[in-house]
């Protein structure tokens, strides 16, 4: 039976740079014998973050959030999954607010308070979470840091990629973008030469996660 590879896209840009690397990470999944199940959180059905009811610390709910939206079929998906790949653009410095609900809703559902043992999770799986961002790469090192650990603790070992200085259009000399703070050749040609290879290294993390055995 082949392992199943949760694969989520918090971004809203079709065809764009996390969307691209996603469906890269998503083609290695496959290559390898796995099976892709895949939700893009901006086409779903309405959804929060953590409502703070603490449903999910009742003992007959433990390890299920129980507010029910459209974020509950991925939840779902999650739990059974062999893996999951999740990835987000950056906004101000932050993961997508989509990516933030998300995220609120995976860990807290697991989450104790419990000195003896702080997680509930006895299933835990391979995660890769994959930001795009305007920046460089480098730039939010402490921000994915945070996420990795906690991502690592609740779900799982979790591997990180970022791809940075990223084109955001096809075409910036349009007269109603005045984005002067950017050199459009330089972007232009990071895309044509860099990004190409940050597709192969997704590909191949992507790989990865099939081989992963708990």
């Amino acid at each position: 039976m082949s392992k199943v590879i949760v694969v989520v896209n918090t971004g809203p840009r079709k065809g764009w740079n996390t969307d691209t690397l996603l469906t890269e990470a998503e083609n290695g999944v496959i290559a390898t014998g796995g099976t892709v199940k895949r939700f893009d959180l901006f086409r779903l059905e309405k959804h929060t973050g953590c409502v703070s009811c603490f449903g999910c610390k009742r003992e007959r709910n433990k390890g299920h959030c129980v507010c029910k939206d459209g974020l509950t079929p991925v939840l779902d998906a999650i739990r059974e999954s062999d893996g999951l790949i999740i990835g987000s653009p950056n906004y101000l410095g932050e993961l997508t607010a989509s990516f933030r609900a998300l995220y609120e809703r995976l860990v807290f559902q697991y989450l104790t308070y419990n000195v003896e043992k702080p997680s509930c999770n006895e299933r835990q799986i391979p995660v890769l979470l994959i930001m795009t961002c305007n920046a460089q790469d480098k730039m939010y090192k402490d921000l994915l840091n945070g996420y990795q650990r906690t991502l690592s603790r609740f779900i799982g070992p979790t591997d990180i990629f970022v791809s940075g200085d990223t084109l955001q259009l096809k075409d910036y000399s349009r007269t109603e973008w005045e984005w002067t703070m950017f050199n459009p050749e330089a972007k232009k040609l990071r895309h044509e030469t860099v990004f190409p290879s940050e597709r192969k290294k997704v590909f191949e993390k992507g790989a990865m996660l099939v081989s992963y055995n708990r």
